[in-house]
């Protein structure tokens, strides 16, 4: 990969975008893989391949990849069902199914998904998030399912925080919720020069001063002094376990992960709307890159990646010109976990559990819904459906309950026909309107109506709001045109069907006697 020479101006403004990304991913990197089941340190691996290998590569040189929320749900339910050792082949198969469809060009297909199951599947996994994160706040460990986190709620607040004596969930719930008050705070009131510095990272730095300050019997973050003893490679034993329930999985990651990097990378292209050089996304190269990151993942044993927002518009927001700044803060996060191991070994886990329920919690958004209202009740219950079902369920299951809702109203549209009959104040004139798509399953409705029209009758056919109508349909009407005579019908084609062109393949207009 060949860059362009840099200005100096340029270089400068790439490197300290880096640093604050650098700073807005650090943390996330940690709490996600926390989050997905894995050590800390998987998630980092992730940051660093995400930064370096896909930033070199990305067909959006803006947007920066690494662990993603939107996937911690469904990793944690690969490793509570298959073990951490079957996630290593799984994001190997996710990844070449990118990589194939990268090749194939069907980049942009992948963000033909419908709004309510985006929104929808988003609000699940950061309610499933803050469920499970609640009982990380208290320094405990999650459970299984969305329910179970749910269940246990009660028992973990009046076993843990109440009665108020001091305890270790209350210690680290207050230190959790220090981490969300700062963070909430600092995104109300922070001063304008001081916009890029993240609140997670002010969070984190208060709650570990105090613990170590207080020497707070709690967990703390656990990273090797050596990044290599994280690399655990796939055995060949592995890959001859693979199973239906495996390569579900694999297409589950491949379909969400594109999807959410994909709608992202749209996302950083409107961010650029008022630069002077906007860097516009190549899908298709975007998706591969993503592809070979998560192979790579999977290679080595990290947690798999997509583009992610959050770190995408802190880059814009930072101005950066150029892939070099995801790539640097790549080499920043590899340089504090080579040099200073022992710097993130101070970091208590409830810190990052604050850090993570608080992005839970931005992921539920009322204006989505309000947003979908606008389009009807449908698209509603599609987000609610998928939403409950991501919950009760797992994130595969919402996400093909909220696809196949969708198509299930797709298809409705696209066969829905409104046929009806209005009298004129003269008598004997009937006005015949047809709305929507008139199809062959139709046939019986469009009979029943035109049976009721009365002998004699002057019909004046309206089509200003039909879509479609299919060669079976226009059929029955020249049938019906040519047979009316018999019954003294005349028919009047009003000038915008007379325009129509369904209409203008059909027999031509019969006039009004």
């Amino acid at each position: 990969m060949k860059f362009a020479p840099p200005n100096s101006a340029k270089l400068v403004k790439d490197f300290s975008a880096s640093l604050v990304v650098f700073l807005v991913a650090l943390p996330l990197c940690m709490g996600i893989a926390l989050a997905s089941g894995a050590s800390p340190a998987k998630g980092i691996l992730t940051g660093i391949i995400g930064g370096i290998v896909v930033g070199m590569l990305s067909g959006s040189p803006l947007q920066v990849s690494g662990p993603a929320a939107g996937l911690a749900v469904i990793v944690f339910e690969i490793i509570r069902d298959h073990g951490i050792t079957a996630l290593g082949p799984i994001l190997m198969l996710a990844g070449l199914i990118q990589i194939v469809a990268g090749v194939a060009k069907a980049g942009r297909w992948f963000r033909a998904i419908s709004p309510a199951v985006i929104h929808g599947m988003l609000a699940g996994i950061g309610l499933l998030i803050v469920l499970q994160q609640f009982h990380v706040m208290l320094d405990g460990k999650p459970k299984g399912t969305g329910l179970a986190n749910l269940k246990a709620m009660g028992p973990a607040i009046f076993g843990g925080i109440f009665p108020l004596n001091g305890s270790t969930e209350e210690r680290a719930v207050v230190l959790a919720l220090l981490v969300i008050g700062i963070m909430v705070l600092w995104q109300r009131f922070r001063p304008e020069k001081l916009k890029l510095i993240p609140g997670a990272l002010l969070g984190i730095v208060a709650a570990t001063t105090i613990a170590q300050i207080f020497h707070l019997h709690l967990n703390y973050v656990q990273v090797p002094g050596n990044l290599l003893d994280v690399v655990s490679l796939p055995t060949v034993d592995s890959f001859l376990h693979i199973n239906r329930g495996i390569m579900g999985s694999a297409l589950a990651i491949a379909f969400i992960a594109s999807a959410e990097t994909l709608l992202s990378a749209a996302a950083v292209d409107k961010m650029q709307a008022g630069l002077a050089e906007p860097i516009k996304t190549n899908y298709d190269r975007e998706l591969i890159a993503q592809g070979v990151g998560n192979t790579l993942c999977g290679f080595v044993g990290a947690i798999p990646m997509t583009g992610v927002i959050v770190r995408s518009s802190a880059n814009v927001q930072a101005g950066a010109t150029s892939r070099l700044s995801a790539v640097l803060h790549g080499v920043w996060i590899l340089a504090i976990v080579a040099l200073f191991p022992g710097l993130l070994r101070l970091v208590p886990v409830c810190s990052l559990a604050g850090v993570l329920v608080f992005t839970g919690f931005n992921l539920i958004k009322a204006k989505d819904v309000k947003h979908l209202a606008r389009f009807g009740k449908v698209p509603v219950l599609i987000y609610l459906a998928t939403l409950l079902t991501i919950v009760t369920t797992d994130l595969l299951t919402g996400v093909l309950v909220g696809v196949t809702l969708s198509v299930v109203k797709l298809l409705y549209n696209a066969t829905h026909l409104n046929v009806y009959t209005a009298e004129r104040s003269t008598a004997g004139d009937v006005d015949l309107y047809f709305q929507g798509s008139a199809t062959f399953v139709r046939i019986p409705i469009i009979s029943a109506v035109l049976d009721e029209i009365p002998n004699g009758s002057t019909v004046h056919i309206h089509t200003e709001q039909l879509n479609s109508i299919d060669h079976s349909c226009l059929d029955l009407m020249q049938e019906w045109i040519t047979n009316s005579q018999n019954k003294g019908i005349s028919v009047v084609m009003e000038q915008h069907a007379l325009e129509h062109k369904y209409w203008a393949q059909s027999a031509p207009p019969v006039p009004a006697a």
